[in-house]
């Protein structure tokens, strides 16, 4: 089932997601129904407080090159209580989006690479070291389960910049 979205500006974005203590069967339906509102709004990522629960429960599906600049999505990834470690040294910039900040994209330096510790949906602990896209896609996720928007990571030119567009989406979804 298709879920509502939280956007800017509501509170439980700034909320810190609480961790999943069993996958449960409301677990697994939960994560079916973020991957079908992720479908809906041709997203790469999203993350359980964005459609209104407080649960340390994200998915990507980060995009993928070929050989000739042409991009298709990667299946589907579960994370359950991610713990992100070991941010490479490297970063690199990118804009990024988010469902939660419609039609508003800006520049982000992230690092190029981390290592992520999280659960599958069947409950079972993995270990990844993901770079360039996977990578990055993740950590904005991330960002979400810890209460962090993609803006809180822009300078203050740049989020002088965006604030016009942030109030008029606070306006429009929230008010």
């Amino acid at each position: 089932m298709k879920l509502p979205l939280f956007y800017y500006d509501h509170p439980i974005l700034r909320q810190k997601a609480l961790l999943v203590t069993e996958v449960t069967d409301e677990i697994r339906q939960l994560i079916r129904d973020m991957e079908e509102t992720m479908d809906a709004a041709a997203s790469i990522g999203i993350s359980a407080n964005q459609v209104g629960k407080l649960l340390s429960v994200c998915l990507v599906r980060y995009p993928i090159e070929d050989e000739y600049g042409n991009y298709s999505r990667a299946p589907t990834k579960v994370y359950i209580n991610p713990k992100l470690s070991n941010p490479t040294k490297q970063t690199w910039v990118h804009d990024e989006g988010c469902l939660s900040i419609p039609k508003l994209y800006v520049d982000v330096e992230r690092p190029v690479g981390i290592t992520v510790v999280a659960l599958d949906e069947n409950g079972n602990e993995f270990t990844e070291q993901l770079t360039g896209w996977a990578a990055r896609v993740l950590m904005h996720e991330n960002d979400h389960l810890n209460g962090k928007l993609f803006i809180d990571r822009l300078t203050k030119k740049q989020r002088n910049q965006i604030d016009p567009a942030l109030r008029a989406i606070d306006k429009k979804y929230n008010r």
